[in-house]
């Protein structure tokens, strides 16, 4: 009896699902992929370059970086409708949403500027002078800092939010692409992607911590060029993505050291987990396709063929 009754409360439960959204930088659409199928479900379009992408705090709204319309675009994710844009400055590349899922801090690439929107008046609150070609952004857990890197300055800009000024810069190898914040905002990595290198930085002094340097048997080191990133939940082991190697690196984020290498598509950028983090998605730009990691085996599982390359990813967990 307590079986059955078991199995029907399970039954009874609604069921979760997942999609993983994928932004498509040369077809100006976004595949919709269903975990629980792994296939694409949907195609949706949007304006000229969709880059970066990421969901307002209750999954009601998606952003993009639609970078050649100069234009951060906001959708409604059940119906695919674009409701309107933000006034994102020019070329917007990636971009990260505050803690207070309001303002959304917007790396412009051709302007060497950081963005400050508020997504709900529309407006734009601050214009912040960073160094020459920004792209990557993170925030800080507790909403006090955010980043942004700049590719051709080699720097990493430490923003204040309350004054939504620069603290302190930071140089890093050639080419920053991507920064976290990681261990709940104790240390904030930044990956290099001519460089090379991931390096690792003490959030609270600014300091270098250490740097993380990638080496495969077969595969030149010009080719070892780490682009996005992600962090399991414990923030024990990070999946770094390393560009024209084909090749996702696994790396103990306690000692820093590479433990294995993952063989994925071609021209590797960025990543999402599934909401249990036991599946990883990557975007490989030339092969056109997504490279299904299971996590936990450390294997390549399935490849997804999507638009022609894909560069964004992100995680939106539906109800069903």
């Amino acid at each position: 009896m307590l079986r059955l009754t078991a199995l029907l409360a399970l039954l009874a439960a609604p069921a979760t699902a997942d999609e993983i959204w994928i932004t498509n930088e040369k077809d100006d659409t976004i595949s919709v992929i269903d975990v629980a199928t792994l296939e694409v479900t949907r195609t949706i379009p949007t304006g000229e370059r969709p880059r970066g992408i990421t969901f307002s705090h209750d999954f009601s709204k998606v952003y993009i970086c639609a970078s050649d319309s100069d234009a951060v675009q906001v959708m409604d994710p059940v119906s695919g409708e674009i409701l309107h844009d933000l006034p994102s400055g020019e070329d917007p590349e990636q971009f990260v949403l505050h803690p207070d899922d309001r303002r959304l801090y917007i790396a412009n690439e051709d302007d060497a500027i950081t963005t400050v929107v508020d997504t709900e008046t529309r407006r734009v609150i601050e214009q912040i002078d960073v160094g020459i070609e920004p792209e990557g952004m993170a925030v800080s857990p507790d909403g006090a800092t955010v980043i942004t890197t700049s590719e051709t300055t080699n720097m990493a800009h430490w923003i204040d939010t309350k004054t939504e000024t620069i603290y302190a810069n930071t140089l890093v190898d050639a080419r920053p692409r991507h920064a976290e914040f990681v261990k709940d905002g104790a240390e904030l990595w930044v990956s290099a992607e001519i460089g090379g290198s991931v390096t690792v930085f003490d959030s609270a002094t600014q300091a270098e911590k250490a740097k993380i340097h990638f080496s495969i048997t077969g595969v030149h080191e010009d080719r070892l060029q780490p682009v996005g990133f992600e962090l399991t939940p414990d923030g024990k082991t990070a999946f770094v993505a390393l560009g024209p190697a084909n090749q996702v690196a696994v790396v103990n984020a306690d000692t820093y050291e590479v433990e294995d290498y993952l063989l994925v598509g071609r021209r590797v950028w960025h990543m999402a987990f599934n909401s249990d983090h036991s599946l990883l998605f990557t975007t490989n730009g030339v092969s056109g396709d997504v490279t299904v990691i299971d996590v936990a085996k450390r294997k390549p599982v399935k490849t997804i063929k999507v638009g022609r390359f894909p560069w964004g990813a992100a995680l939106r967990p539906t109800a069903g």
